[in-house]
């Protein structure tokens, strides 16, 4: 039974008693695995373009951007670095004082080629009158990870990935938030205008504002354009409850509901509130400096220019049939688009009726659209591309994460074992109908998606309700499109040591 104080707790978050009620019961039911077909590979689902169909995708995107359209660069910069720091943090209270571990023995062997070592020097002169170069003759190792990672030194224990200094340059460091400035001049400029929306939380909205302040002007000029920068927050309508091991609501000490963010796929409703034709979409951590970047500008392109492509073909069809005079030959030409381009499949297809055939392509066609860049598998984490079925016994491509499928099914195994390719988080999204309307795109949502993850509050064990993720199941019913893009377009960083990559010096 929800108390007075439940009830008010829930309105001010925007949260109904009965999505709270669907949350707990979650808890109970768990989610359904997926159904595969199969896992997606070259020629099963994912596009691998020929030099001349890339450089047809890239005058498309070019032409694309000549005419006044509204393209988004929307990046998810809301997490906290504190995971790129871990394994200093460990060092800190470890009963040793010298490096010990391979990846501490290379942090300091490193610590020079750092963007960000001139302002620690600095720091460390401040508080401890000798610079970094001084501690190390000392010993004083960990004095140096305290000034990195504590609130009195630089704080990159707690900052936002957005915010730290990843690259070093002629004319001073930048940020990784910089790194994605640059990139949207580079590809993503409309009219001389470059729109990039931030997802941040809240803690560090200011400061993203005040850095964004800062550097807005060096890159207007540096590329003759002109910068709109946005910002939102994940809403609190999309935290989910947290449950105890028994399913029932898991509470703090002082009787509240304890809720907890619902993973990126909340992001599905930030992304919502965007009037945009087209959006990029690509991680915080995910950047190169200048010297790198014309592989990734050129891929980002390439589909760009596919997305524009087929959604171009998308909505020829969708007014044809809106015509009702569609002719069989039109009907079987669009029914290949439907299977040969969007690979979205219906065995029985052959036993519609014309009227009932009709309506199952607009609703097929009539969808958010995405293309993917997907990369070959190198074993870095990411969720993979699959051929499953959806709830209407159809067939299509989506990304899944190893969580959603059932490894005890020895195939479902040998497929996820055996895939050839997984996603960098590299996407590029149409968000309106032929007649021009936004997609309501939480319509489009697989709830069944999500999954469970035990976590801890003050010590106490407690189960937490992640959502749809906005890569998988929060866009599961978009039309989707995989295109192979080169390894050298991911560089993620995931550990401070990854700065070290020669992808990052």
């Amino acid at each position: 039974m929800l108390t007075q104080k439940d009830q008010q707790q829930l309105s001010e978050k925007g949260i109904s008693p009965e999505t709270l009620n669907k949350q707990l019961k979650l808890f109970k039911t768990g989610f359904p695995f997926l159904k595969l077909s199969n896992a997606a590979g070259i020629g099963n689902g994912i596009i691998a373009p020929s030099n001349d169909e890339c450089q047809r995708y890239i005058r498309i995107w070019e032409e694309y951007t000549n005419n006044r359209h509204s393209v988004v660069k929307f990046v998810p910069a809301s997490g906290a670095a504190s995971r790129m720091f871990k394994d200093l943090f460990a060092f800190l209270n470890a009963e040793y004082d010298v490096p010990t571990t391979e990846f501490e023995k290379e942090f300091f062997e490193h610590i020079r080629k750092f963007a960000f070592r001139k302002d620690l020097c600095k720091i460390c002169k401040s508080s401890m009158q000798t610079n970094v170069c001084g501690l190390l003759e000392e010993g004083n190792y960990k004095a140096i990870v305290r000034t990195l990672l504590e609130p009195d030194g630089l704080n990159y224990g707690s900052l936002p990935k957005g915010l730290l200094l990843f690259h070093n340059y002629d004319d001073g460091p930048r940020t990784s938030m910089e790194e994605h400035l640059v990139e949207a001049a580079l590809y993503a400029t409309v009219g001389g205008e470059a729109n990039v929306h931030f997802t941040v939380s809240h803690e560090h909205l200011q400061l993203f504002k005040q850095k964004v302040e800062e550097k807005r002007a060096k890159y207007e000029t540096m590329f003759g354009i002109k910068f709109h920068i946005t910002f939102s927050e994940q809403k609190p309508c999309t935290d989910t409850v947290a449950a105890n091991p028994d399913g029932t609501p898991f509470r703090n000490n002082n009787g509240e509901i304890i809720f907890r963010p619902g993973g990126h796929g909340a992001l599905i409703e930030n992304l919502n509130d965007i009037d945009a034709d087209i959006i990029f979409i690509k991680n915080i951590d995910n950047v190169v400096p200048d010297r790198l970047k014309e592989p990734t500008v050129k891929w980002k392109k390439i589909i760009a220019g596919a997305l524009v492509d087929i959604q171009e073909k998308t909505f020829t069809y969708l007014h044809k049939l809106e015509t009702g005079n569609t002719t069989e030959a039109e009907l079987k030409e669009i029914i290949q688009f439907v299977e040969k381009e969007l690979c979205c499949l219906k065995k029985d297809i052959d036993t519609l009726g014309k009227t009932e055939l009709i309506c199952y392509l607009r609703n097929k066609l009539n969808r958010p659209i995405r293309v993917c860049g997907m990369v070959k598998n190198s074993g870095e984490p990411g969720g993979g591309p699959f051929l499953a079925y959806n709830s209407d016994n159809t067939i299509s491509l989506q990304i899944l994460e190893s969580s959603q499928i059932n490894q005890d099914n020895p195939n479902y195994r040998t497929m996820f074992k055996s895939g050839t390719h997984f996603n960098p988080v590299d996407l590029v999204c149409g968000l309106r109908d032929y007649k021009g309307q936004q997609f309501n795109l939480p319509r489009y949502v697989d709830s069944s998606t999500g999954f469970i993850s035990k976590k801890s509050n003050n010590g106490r064990e407690l189960l937490a309700l992640e959502l749809p993720g906005l890569w998988n199941g929060a866009m599961s019913n978009w039309n989707t499109i995989f295109i192979e893009v080169p390894l050298e377009t991911f560089n993620p960083v995931k550990t401070v040591n990854d700065l070290f990559r020669p992808q990052h010096q």
